[in-house]
């Protein structure tokens, strides 16, 4: 097949529609489903993430993408009952494979983020995995292959509807890449820097050197992540997972607060308060997400006051206030920080570390670098100028 008719592009009114190879054909099978544009951009994006962190790490990985940048990515290292409780994935039957622990911690990370996305899988499909993507919302998936209990799971979700893509695995496209704007050609060399070598962690100007095996691992899966992310962009890292991406903004610190917000409510789901809310057992699983978000914000009042509290649980929890917010999440550390440039001031470096941040990766060569080591000095942070610049539009 060489090409595919689309039902439009990224809005209804953008008519005619396809993909298509110029030279050979589609390295993609749709085995369920009728994916459109925007589908398309996403699955293809996120297969090249997961991709390259299987083959930076050795372990499967799984992506959640919404308008083509992640909102999770992650390696299949296996859950913590803590984590399986705020995923909610602790009541499985199943026993959850690698690849099926990559995708609840990648869908799980930011549930907010990933409501609705396509996901990515670096591995085959198996009835593990099927059976968490079947119980939440979301637009499709691409992996390599799907076991044929799992291929009838997604069959089934969305009364028949989930987009089911198939992949190549073996497919590698040409190293010039182009695209069109305003009727004009641009072309450009692939972006094929290898994020796994570890020349790029040979350079660190901070007092602190040490970067410990886990923080190497987090820093790849962080720079990885930001290479397939919209700039400008940062992402905060724990235990071979994303917790915070910020994607999109116009400025660093913009992005380093937005990615450190995230990996606060990540860390905060996991407080012993938010873990035993009392929620109604009627609640549907995205009202749920919202009022975890909503009880921990600043905005609680919206979801415990009188009249509003018995929408969402069978008794009226306390409110988290925010001094016990702040020693929570000052109980967070050894979170590893990638970003898709350098550092322009000391302020992302003072706002990285209010989220637990330890090690860091940027671009460096900013005319400021001499103050951003100097912060990183003030709170023992090793940080590597890696002289790469990941910028993806």
């Amino acid at each position: 097949m060489k090409e595919l008719q689309l039902k439009y592009g990224c809005n209804p009114n953008q008519k005619p529609s396809r993909i298509f190879m110029e030279q050979g054909e589609l390295p993609i099978q749709v085995l369920n489903g009728r994916p459109g544009y925007i589908n398309f951009l996403d699955a293809l994006n996120s297969w090249q993430l997961v991709k390259e962190l299987k083959e930076a790490t050795g372990l499967p990985a799984a992506a959640s993408f919404k308008h083509v940048s992640p909102a999770g990515a992650a390696v299949g290292l296996p859950l913590s009952d803590t984590l399986a409780h705020i995923y909610f994935v602790d009541d499985v039957k199943l026993p959850l494979s690698p690849i099926a622990c990559a995708y609840a911690r990648a869908r799980g990370a930011d549930r907010m983020s990933s409501y609705g996305d396509f996901i990515a899988l670096s591995d085959t499909c198996d009835e593990a995995t099927a059976t968490l993507i079947k119980r939440e919302v979301s637009d499709g998936v691409i992996a390599p292959g799907y076991t044929d209990e799992a291929l009838q799971i997604l069959r089934e979700k969305r009364k028949g509807t989930y987009n089911v893509i198939q992949i190549d695995p073996t497919y590698r496209p040409e190293p010039i890449e182009r695209k069109q704007v305003f009727g004009i050609t641009f072309e450009q060399g692939r972006n094929e820097v290898c994020l796994s070598d570890p020349s790029l962690f040979e350079n660190v100007p901070t007092q602190n050197k040490e970067f410990t095996p886990e923080a190497r691992r987090d820093l790849i899966v962080a720079l990885i992540t930001l290479k397939y992310t919209q700039s400008n962009s940062v992402c905060y890292v724990k235990d071979g997972q994303a917790i915070g991406i910020g994607a999109g903004q116009q400025s660093r610190i913009h992005c380093t607060r937005l990615a450190g917000n995230k990996a606060d409510i990540w860390w905060l789901r996991q407080h012993p308060q938010v873990m035993a809310l009392p929620f109604r057992p009627d609640i549907r699983r995205a009202d749920r997400d919202n009022t975890i978000d909503i009880y921990i914000s600043d905005d609680w009042e919206d979801v415990l006051a009188d009249g509003e509290w018995q929408k969402f649980f069978t008794q009226k929890p306390e409110p988290l206030s925010r001094e016990d917010k702040k020693a929570w999440i000052a109980r967070n550390t050894d979170v590893a920080l990638g970003s898709d440039a350098f550092f322009p001031f000391g302020d992302n470096v003072e706002r990285a570390h209010k989220s637990g941040v330890r090690f860091i990766a940027q671009a460096g060569g900013s005319v400021r670098d001499d103050h951003v080591i100097e912060t990183c000095d003030k709170y023992g942070i090793a940080m590597a100028f890696t002289g790469v610049r990941l910028f993806h539009h």
